[in-house]
């Protein structure tokens, strides 16, 4: 069997769903006017695409196992189609947040059947490993050419084409799958656990849920203590019911094996530091530094490449040296380049921030596929969808918890640069946003808008400097808690490549 054409069309999926996750987001200066959407609205248009993603991604990936993958892949791509095709449609900020929700469910049905397809394809590990590594440096690169490609069809064709563009990529990779994608799966054909998917659905969305709403009403409201004991309940009786189903959802004894369970909390560290960057430079860059959408995508470029480097070469140490070593390395790097980076200001040079964004791409490079290498090594091929929808939540997870978090800390030290400083202005807004801040100063002019504008600007970077050093300090104890507990290879590595069923062996149709 050819393999090459297989993988390529299963990257060229990972990537149409991972652009999706930060394409939109240069749109949103262009939205708040053309749709007339409130903050919270434009919040919902980020944030309904990765609630649902999060939500399903695990229950989808273990209907891939029982159903078969390639069945569920050409499902979740004509979904996402048909999401983008409503989007750019939308005449409201209502219907496109509906649209988006609908992309996602798109999203978490194709993301865990490119990657647990591989692993079918590729069962021994050292060409396993370098195929992930492909998968994970293409995932990196999309997240970070979103900005880009958003800015420049923004600039070019408003924002409706950040969802056009997209239609032809699902159509083509329809196709594509259809032609050079086999079918695979568990090959017993378990009943499906339909309280395992239920619990697990409901559990993962209130958490994310809750997460995405705690800094609106606050961490310690009663909605949002309500929210995470729905979600502790649900994913405790998760767990239990697991352990007791003679055909479940996800065999939750995987949590006993460090290399399954460390590195899922690797990526949930990693993801955390680098959405909630992402989160704070698309504003220093578009704000602080006045560039343009297309221009602060270009900025993000040394993220991606040096991200999609160091996932391939990455994996291939993994493989050498083993996973821990690697890992930990990633994550420490990490909070090194967020310490640094807690220094900017507005004296700081591009080079300088480059060279930051070159030392985080390395780190995530260095964490993400390795960790994922390590997961889908622990996890028999069979339930490979599974391990991959395990895979993919703790990203999600990160990622919003991440911005939550560290939009929470930032959010909390700009807005307290304000008190007493601006006395006699009319601040309004300027201190919730620094954006509105900078309007603000705009239209007032002469003496009063140049100190609002310092006000607000040395409220950003004290904010900012926050908001990295608690990326910082998330980093360094990811990376003492992968040395100390991430095996470098696995028990027996022979075993482990037999978990994975040859090609020949597996479901030629489910």
């Amino acid at each position: 069997m050819n393999r090459a054409p297989a993988l390529a069309v299963l990257l060229l999926c990972a990537f149409t769903v991972n652009v999706d996750t930060t394409i939109v987001n240069v749109t949103l200066p262009t939205l708040s006017t053309t749709l007339d959407a409130s903050t919270r609205d434009l919040q919902w248009i980020v944030d309904a695409y990765t609630l649902t993603f999060a939500a399903l991604v695990l229950a989808a990936g273990g209907l891939g196992d029982r159903f078969g993958r390639r069945r569920l892949l050409l499902i979740g791509l004509t979904i996402y189609f048909a999401g983008n095709l409503g989007a750019s449609l939308s005449g409201s900020s209502g219907e496109l947040i509906g649209w988006r929700a609908l992309m996602g469910v798109g999203a978490a049905v194709i993301f865990p059947a490119t990657l647990s397809t591989i692993v079918h394809l590729f069962s021994e590990r050292s060409a396993r490993a370098k195929a992930i590594g492909l998968w994970g440096a293409t995932t990196g690169i999309a997240v970070a050419l979103g900005p880009i490609v958003g800015g420049a069809l923004l600039e070019a064709s408003g924002w409706q084409a950040a969802f056009w563009m997209k239609l032809p990529l699902a159509a083509a990779a329809f196709a594509l799958v259809v032609a050079t994608v086999p079918e695979s799966g568990d090959p017993a054909r378990p009943r499906v656990d339909r309280i395992g998917l239920g619990l697990s659905t409901l559990g993962v969305f209130a958490l994310v849920f809750t997460i995405i709403e705690a800094p609106e009403y606050g961490w310690l409201a009663a909605r949002t203590l309500a929210g995470f004991a729905v979600a502790v309940a649900a994913l405790g009786g998760f767990v239990a019911y697991e352990r007791r189903a003679t055909a479940p959802l996800l065999d939750v004894r995987l949590f006993r094996n460090p290399r399954f369970s460390a590195a899922s909390a690797a990526i949930t560290f990693s993801f955390f530091a680098l959405f909630g960057f992402i989160f704070l430079i698309t504003q220093y860059f578009q704000i602080l530094r006045d560039y343009g959408a297309l221009e602060t995508g270009v900025r993000l470029l040394p993220v991606a490449l040096s991200t999609g480097t160091a996932a391939v070469v990455g994996t291939i140490l993994a493989v050498r040296i083993g996973n821990k070593a690697v890992v930990a390395t990633g994550l420490a790097l990490g909070a090194v380049m967020f310490a640094w980076t807690s220094q900017v200001d507005g004296s700081t040079s591009y080079l300088e921030i480059a060279a930051q964004m070159v030392v985080l791409g390395t780190a995530m490079g260095f964490t993400s596929a390795p960790a994922t290498e390590s997961i889908m090594g622990a996890v028999p091929a069979a339930n490979a969808g599974v391990g991959s929808g395990v895979n993919d939540t703790t990203r999600e997870l990160g990622g919003t918890l991440g911005v939550a978090v560290i939009g929470s800390v930032f959010a909390s030290l700009y807005a307290s640069g304000f008190d007493g400083a601006t006395a006699g202005l009319p601040v309004g807004p300027a201190s919730d946003s620094v954006g509105a801040a900078f309007a603000i100063s705009d239209q007032l002019g002469g003496a009063s808008g140049a100190l609002l504008r310092e006000v607000a600007s040395a409220g950003f970077y004290d904010g900012l400097a926050a908001g990295c050093l608690v990326a910082a300090g998330v980093c360094a104890v990811g990376s003492l808690f992968v040395a100390a507990l991430l095996p470098s290879r696995p028990a027996d590595e022979r075993a482990e490549d037999e978990l994975a069923v040859p090609p020949a062996a597996a479901v030629s149709e489910v």
